[in-house]
């Protein structure tokens, strides 16, 4: 979606978003908590955004231990009220310091290098990882113009390149058990851990949007855009309660010898909820993916009415192509009956679109699953023939 097109759903959905009182909102507004102003988040689970006087703490829940915190951030404002330059207070909290709003920041990652696009910030990003997997045309140009750095693999970035460009912030994203982050923990640079993607619904993370809008001085832009995200999303949710059918669905193939599913508990999973489907592991309870052996899933999606996948390839799917990857898919009655759709994220912008963006992925997953809604044809999904 153009800058242009996000201004126009804006404008269109942003009455509605104020006004809405859809099930699937919750309050509004900021409360007093703990001798600050706590924003209130309706949906983002493991984030929590408190106004002090001077400065701005940020919690983010540890995804992978209940209870415990994975990281904290004193957010302090680079400068004072009438525009001078704003000194640390001497009694700030335990936590990394970040001055903002950030102006020069390593992005590891497209979904996020998108958002800034949305919030009109492209120019804050100073370099960013995985070029290659990088589609936004605009960051692809400023990157051939020399004026975004290429920092090499999000895994293992460039440090030489990194400590050339003095960025005020890195966006990397925290896995489980990962080790921390080498040597980039050293440099004394925030770093900032975009744990968005372990959120338990699609609107939890999208909602994540406006603490980045809060570090890229970009706040009221982040909320009108949530809220026009939220209430097409609740439209859209609502709309596919409608339809008389309730198709079952499998997600994905195998990589390897394992086949990663989205679990219960995940964004996706709960995406397919919402979009009125039925799924084999909806009553599972993890918010990422469950590896599992081929003949497990067989067993557990013999019966699928449709099978959804995504893929990154130069060359389109076909229902031969894919049955020559494992003989076993070949097997399967939804393959044999070809209710096949297939995403390749090597030609569109899926992967920097819909994280932020679950409205445009539900809507896909209900014009496939619901065509008696006769929302039109998908448009990051094709049937694979």
């Amino acid at each position: 979606m153009t800058r242009t097109s996000t201004t126009a759903l804006l404008g269109s959905l942003l009455f509605a978003a104020v006004c809405s009182l859809l099930s699937c909102k919750g309050q509004n507004g900021r409360s007093a908590h703990a001798g600050g102003d706590t924003l209130q988040l309706r949906h983002a689970q493991h984030l929590t955004i408190v106004r002090h006087a001077g400065y701005t703490t940020v919690d983010l829940a540890d995804p992978w231990n209940e209870g415990k915190t994975l990281h904290t951030y004193v957010l302090v404002p680079r400068t004072a009220p009438d525009g001078s330059d704003n000194p640390l207070p001497t009694d700030l909290p335990k936590g990394t310091v970040v001055r903002t709003p950030l102006q020069h920041s390593v992005i590891a990652t497209s979904a996020h290098c998108r958002l800034l696009q949305d919030f009109g910030r492209l120019t804050c990003i100073a370099g960013i990882c995985d070029l290659p997997y990088m589609h936004l045309p605009a960051v692809q140009q400023r990157c051939r113009e020399g004026r975004i750095a290429d920092c090499g693999s999000s895994m293992s970035p460039a440090l030489e390149t990194v400590l050339d460009l003095q960025p005020d912030a890195i966006f990397l994203s925290p896995f489980q058990n990962s080790g921390g982050y080498g040597r980039l923990e050293k440099l004394d640079i925030p770093i900032i851990e975009t744990a968005d993607y372990m959120e338990t619904s699609p609107l939890g993370r999208a909602e994540w949007m406006r603490y980045y809008g809060i570090l890229f001085g970009a706040e009221h832009v982040a909320d009108s855009l949530f809220a026009a995200v939220e209430t097409e999303y609740c439209r859209l949710k609502e709309l596919a309660l409608r339809s008389a059918h309730r198709p079952n669905v499998l997600m994905d193939k195998q990589m390897s010898s394992v086949w990663y599913v989205p679990g219960g508990h995940s964004t996706v999973g709960r995406l397919i909820a919402d979009a009125n489907l039925r799924y084999p592991w909806a009553a599972d309870t993890h918010s990422g993916s469950l590896a599992l052996a081929f003949e497990s899933v067989f067993e557990q999606a013999a019966d699928a009415d449709l099978w959804l996948l995504r893929y990154n390839a130069p060359s389109p799917l076909t229902l031969r192509s894919l049955a020559s990857e494992h003989q076993g898919y070949s097997r399967l009655p939804v393959w044999q009956k070809g209710n096949v759709y297939g995403c390749n994220s090597y030609g569109n912008t899926f992967h920097e679109d819909t994280p932020f963006r679950p409205d445009l992925l539900l809507r896909d997953f209900i014009t496939i699953g619901h065509p008696d809604l006769q929302l039109g044809a998908p448009h990051y999904f094709v049937r694979i023939e």
